[in-house]
Order: structure tokens, then sequence, then C-alpha cells
């Protein structure tokens, strides 16, 4: 075993918290570099330093365990996406999970795709003539049919926001468009989100920024069922809010949820029991400083 698995050995199994520092050193470390080489090319150095920079300005992300930090960044490298979170394209969030054989709290990181990462995967194929996904206020939709995919166009009476639109259309003219209420999409949340939801309630980024995690899921579910699918809207697909295993000695991520040893992940059909009672908070906290961030970009 590496010096550099040695290490991370150790620091899994004692399930300490690892400072910012420690994501700098695994990330300029020659396996992750060389693998970072390997997928970016000429890029690796900048993609490195986004990563490093990322973490340095996120009170959440330093005391995450680095390796998850890694391999997070290493799905967002893969898939050629910038990782900043003022552009919206990836994002690396912080989630806690219990350990089964401790009981104790770990603080991890996931990759999480942005909606404008679904768009720019698709666009990248260069199939699709148009795409676009929308928040719909009450009025603007009347009579949605879902077989046959028509609805008539009505006047905007409040800012309530009531739906969800999406649609694209590809160069051989196959179109495809969906349509669905907040109350489903809100259902969908309590099923499918790990992170975004703490006792039936939302949480994290679908507290602070419900209508863009809303409209990246009408993407997501429009593009996986329906639409043409490159092999990086496949992986994206796949591993989206999933953690993953970078091995340094192979290259390879996988889904494996073993992080320490005798750990495993809890099932995501309890979230009430899986998701530490501080998580909301930080999550919030987080996703805020973001959005604040970026509105002070603008």
């Amino acid at each position: 075993m590496s010096q550099l698995s040695n290490q991370l050995a150790s620091a899994q199994s004692a399930h300490t918290a690892v400072a910012a520092s420690s994501v700098k050193s695994l990330m300029n470390s020659g396996s992750v570099q060389k693998r970072m080489a390997e997928v970016m090319g000429k890029n690796a150095n900048a993609f490195t330093s986004s990563v490093i920079n990322l973490v340095n300005s996120s009170q959440q992300l330093q005391d995450v365990d680095a390796m998850s930090v890694v391999s997070s960044a290493m799905v967002a490298a893969a898939l050629n996406l910038p990782v900043d979170p003022n552009l919206g394209y990836m994002y690396i969030v912080p989630f806690r999970e219990k350990d089964k054989a401790s009981g104790s709290w770990l603080k991890r990181a996931q990759p999480q795709m942005g909606y404008r990462g679904y768009i720019q995967l698709a666009l990248r194929t260069g199939q699709y003539k148009a795409i676009n996904a929308s928040v719909v206020h009450e009025g603007e939709i009347r009579d949605w049919d879902p077989f046959s995919e028509t609805y008539s166009v009505g006047e905007k009476i409040s800012d309530k926001v009531v739906g969800y639109v999406g649609h694209f259309e590809l160069l051989n003219g196959f179109q495809k468009t969906t349509y669905w209420t907040v109350e489903e999409m809100d259902e969908h949340r309590k099923q499918y989100s790990k992170s975004g939801n703490y006792n039936g309630q939302r949480s994290g980024v679908w507290k602070s920024n419900f209508d863009a995690m809303a409209i990246k899921t009408v993407i997501r579910n429009l593009l996986s069922k329906w639409g043409i699918l490159s092999i990086q809207m496949q992986e994206a697909v796949a591993k989206d809010e999933t953690p993953q295993n970078f091995d340094p000695e192979t290259g390879e991520l996988t889904s494996e949820p073993k992080w320490v040893d005798g750990a495993e992940e809890e099932s995501t059909t309890d979230t009430a029991t899986t998701i530490d009672p501080d998580l909301a908070k930080e999550a919030d906290e987080y996703f805020k400083s973001q959005t604040d961030s970026a509105a002070d970009e603008g």
C-alpha cells in the first residue's frame, strides 16, 4: 500500500476532522495530479487551484473528510465542469452520515450537479436544437395535458410559483415537454433527496433555493428519460448527489459506501434517522453563503 493510501486509511479510521490543508495536500499528491492530468490535460493545475480555493473559502467544507472532497472534485473533473458555486454547474456539498460501526457522525462531501451543468452536457452532444426549464407562476399555464404534452398559455396573476416546466427539441425534430407541480416536486424531494429532507421538511439547498433544485430535477428527469445521453451525461446522472470514493492506486471512482472500515451508508428510505440534527442548519448556511457571494459578484 502506498504512503498516500496509508495516510488516508489512518485518517479515516480515526474519524478525525480534516483541515483544508489536507485537501490541498491530497490534491497536490502525485497520484491525484496524475489522474487529474489524464482527465483535464493542461487545465489540471487551474482546476486543482479552484478546488483548493473553494475549500479555503468555505467554512462548511474545511472539516469535511478530505478524500470525499477530492472524490467529488474528480467527478467534476471527469465531466469537465467547474466547481465554482457562482457558476452553478457543479457543487461540492457537505453532509453528515452515521457510521453504524462506531455510532459516530461522519461529515463528508458529495458532488451535486446544478441545472446549468446538465444543460451544458446536453449542448455538448450537438444534438439539441433547444433546451430550457423554468418556474411557472400562478396563471401562466392552463389546461396541462400530460398525454399530449400540450397546454394553454395564460396570464400571470401572482408571483406564487405553482410548478416547473421543461422542454427540449432535437435537431431531428423530436420534442418533449414535461410539467411538475410544486406538490409533485416536494414529494420527489422527500423520496429521493438524502440531504434535502430532514424529518419531512426541506433542508439544505432544497430549503434555501428550492426553485433551482426543482429546475435541475425537471431537466435531469427530462434528459435521462427521453434525451440523447452522451457518455458524460450518463455519468452525470449516475453520480449526481451520490458520494464517491477515489482510489489513489487505480485512479478509479466508485460509489462504494464503505468510507471507513466497518462503516456502511444508511438507507435513504429513512432519512430522519440518518441525518445529523445539525445538518440542516449547516447546509442552509453553506448555500446561503454561496448565494450571497453570487449576488455580490453580480
